[in-house]
């Protein structure tokens, strides 16, 4: 991760890169993108026919290519994309590319220290994962969910192990897909794997499995939860290694923990659990009754429901306070502890919580991009707004935006916001 501590954290306004004139300038100007200490944003741009560049801080930068896409800087600030030349594809980092090439490359996934990157790939008609470069040694029929440790030195994904004929439904019923951890594949085959999740030290990996038509459970390093129910949800891990994933059981919906109950309550649906840093509390997604929806805290749902949509919720750094996203009536905002803000919006994006307990969001309305904190709107709004930066001391936030084709920063004392 960038050391936010060596950032300019000087209060003021700052105009970083001067965008006017790109799209005059170039057939197509695709999605922007800002680093996270403000000092950067970059755009693939289309130069002519089948020929593709990077601009940063408004400046093309060296070398083409015939496809570029996905620019994302890492948490350390590395700018990557995806490019591919002579139908080959690699990533490139900060611009240099990886040696190897593929037919194919997808999903980049970033360690949170910014040690390594990985990614999927397809070569020789096999899928692999690729870490920093370097390809598995064992490649597979297929690949779908992906995920990677937080210090980025391991990968699980889920695979095809057994190739089956179209329409073999009965290969498909001896099970045909398993969960490969560092290019291991646990020992059993399901009929379907989904979401596999690392603990937060990395040694473990819990995943969605399928074993027969109706059984659904939860695999821990291939050793299965002993029960089987309906249908399940994703996983996560806590702090302590235990394992939460939401549960079906005779049309009802409950939490578990290391397959067994952790909450009394049951619900219509429950899914997009989340865990407090101290892995004291759980919170989930749930609806009490159809379309009515809701955020339940250790088992404990919310006195406020929504007609359309609560997304997964959002603890403070304590664990006192729980902040999710909300949608009731075709409006958007932002719902804390079970009360809503008065401002409602055309989208909001997931809030986040400053150490001193305020919560931020970004938000869009009458085209326009907002910053919201406490539900109250910020002055300045925007053509293009990024996700804001609090300061390693909680004190100020960098705000990071286009307006009128400026790219600007912008470092404000929370106080005042």
């Amino acid at each position: 991760m960038s050391d936010k501590r060596a950032w300019d954290w000087n209060v003021g306004l700052r105009e970083v890169a001067d965008l006017t004139g790109l799209e005059g300038r170039y057939q197509q100007v695709h999605e922007y993108t800002a680093s996270h200490d403000g000092e950067r944003v970059a755009v693939p741009v289309l130069i002519e026919e089948g020929k593709y560049g990077l601009v940063v801080n408004g400046d093309l930068q060296d070398g083409t290519w015939e496809k570029l896409w996905l620019a994302r800087f890492t948490p350390g600030d590395r700018l990557t994309a995806i490019v591919m030349n002579d139908d080959e594809w690699t990533l490139l980092v900060e611009g240099e590319s990886w040696a190897s090439t593929f037919e194919y490359l997808w999903d980049p996934r970033f360690s949170a220290g910014d040690e390594a990157i990985s990614a999927l790939a397809k070569r020789d008609f096999e899928y692999r994962v690729v870490q920093d470069g370097r390809a598995w040694e064992r490649g597979f029929i297929s690949m779908r969910d992906f995920a990677v440790s937080p210090d980025g030195g391991r990968a699980a994904v889920t695979v095809q192990t057994v190739e089956t004929k179209e329409a073999d439904i009965f290969a498909f019923a001896g099970g045909t897909w398993s969960v490969a951890v560092d290019g291991e594949v646990w020992p059993r085959n399901y009929l379907n794997t989904w979401t596999p999740v690392f603990s937060l030290d990395g040694s473990r990996v819990a995943a969605q499995v399928r074993r027969d038509i109706l059984d659904y459970t939860i695999s821990v390093d291939g050793q299965d939860w002993e029960a089987g129910f309906g249908c399940v949800w994703e996983p996560v891990f806590r702090p302590g290694g235990e394992v939460v994933a939401p549960v079906r059981i005779a049309g009802e919906w409950r939490m578990y923990q290391d397959g067994k109950p952790l909450w009394d309550a049951s619900f219509v649906q429950l899914w997009q659990q989340a865990v407090s840093p101290d892995g004291a509390r759980v919170a989930a997604v749930a609806a009490t009754s159809f379309g009515r929806w809701t955020v339940v805290v250790d088992g404990r749902p919310w006195d406020a429901h929504w007609s359309h949509l609560v997304q997964r919720p959002v603890f403070s750094a304590d664990g006192s306070h729980v902040a999710a996203v909300v949608q009731g009536n075709g409006r958007w905002s932002v719902a804390v502890d079970g009360r809503q803000w008065d401002e409602t919006f055309e989208m909001v994006w997931p809030p986040c919580f400053a150490p001193g307990g305020k919560v931020i969001a970004r938000a869009e309305r009458a085209g326009r991009r907002l910053l919201v904190v406490d539900g109250r709107i910020w002055e300045r709004t925007f053509d293009l707004l990024f996700e804001p930066e609090v300061s390693p001391d909680g004190a100020l936030l960098l705000v990071k935006g286009i307006d009128r084709g400026r790219y600007v920063r912008e470092v404000v004392p929370l106080e005042r916001l």
